[in-house]
């Protein structure tokens, strides 16, 4: 079923007058941009960036969704979906990050060597393409985390047209939810190596494994976890709301039993629940305080 989206937010809708304002700075910013190619991954962030730039823009812009080991099939599926629900313009392009020894290595600057090869894609398909911007959905909330891939973004010159009108993650979704886009309340879903401890090299077999592991917890009725990567031992975080569900022998023996069946020799359930960049908590104070870097 096609998405409508509208040409203006009601204003009965729940969003704050201060996101709507937003929304027209956003709007009249991507006007100002003329022609634009939109990093896409099918998150809410770069759902909505790429749906309100289509809005604006119509063929002159084009959503760009990077396929490599590193995306779930479920994700790729998912962001397809969207696109051609309300008839936005998709290209999917291959990456080979994994093929880059300094990503492959999983240390702190990981993220920065993923982007980086996307965005040098994406640089060689504007120019034949005739597009005269690239731009990404980092939202305002971005700025304080560590994302070594927004040094990336800054060194290829791409625009952040989220964050550059002020939006926060929660003015995003709730201008998704008015412009009803399923994808308004969507989990965070970064790439899959995030779950990988640093240190521990990303492969194709590894990511297999995880994806698997997530996709048997998800038919198991979860809806926002994580399966941590960490050799033989899986480590599965639950969104707290979520975890007394997981908290019963039953359910215990069930997770043991598909995560070993993914590759896993141990499992153990993480006390703390689910929280986003959990294995960021290691990195040294120094690298954190690189917001960015």
């Amino acid at each position: 079923m096609a998405v409508r989206i509208p040409t203006q937010i009601p204003e009965h809708e729940p969003a704050s007058a201060n996101a709507h304002a937003k929304l027209r700075a956003l709007e009249a910013h991507l006007a100002e941009l003329g022609s634009l190619m939109v990093a896409y991954s099918g998150g809410v962030d770069s759902a909505f960036l790429a749906a309100t730039a289509h809005r604006v823009l119509g063929a002159r812009m084009l959503a760009v969704l990077a396929d490599s080991a590193s995306l779930a099939r479920r994700d790729l599926e998912q962001a397809t979906a969207f696109a051609r629900s309300i008839g936005m313009p998709l290209q999917v392009v291959a990456t080979e990050e994994l093929d880059n020894p300094d990503y492959a290595r999983n240390d702190a600057n990981r993220c920065f060597h993923c982007k980086d090869e996307l965005f040098t894609v994406m640089e060689a398909l504007r120019a034949k393409l005739g597009f005269t911007h690239i731009a990404y959905g980092m939202n305002l909330d971005d700025k304080g985390d560590f994302r070594p891939g927004q040094r990336a973004a800054a060194e290829h010159a791409v625009v952040a047209p989220l964050a550059e009108a002020g939006m926060s993650k929660q003015d995003v979704r709730a201008l998704a939810r008015a412009a009803g886009f399923p994808v308004w309340d969507r989990p965070a879903a970064p790439c899959l190596s995030s779950r990988v401890e640093y240190g521990r090299a990303v492969t194709r077999e590894v990511l297999e494994q995880i994806e698997r592991g997530e996709e048997s917890l998800r038919r198991m009725g979860f809806r926002e976890f994580r399966v941590r990567h960490h050799g033989e031992l899986a480590r599965i975080e639950i969104a707290r709301d979520e975890l007394p569900r997981a908290l019963s022998m039953d359910m215990l023996d069930a997770m043991t039993v598909v995560l070993r069946q993914a590759g896993f020799k141990y499992v153990t359930l993480d006390c703390t629940g689910f929280r986003s960049g959990s294995l960021n908590a290691i990195l040294p104070a120094e690298v954190l305080a690189r917001r960015g870097a």
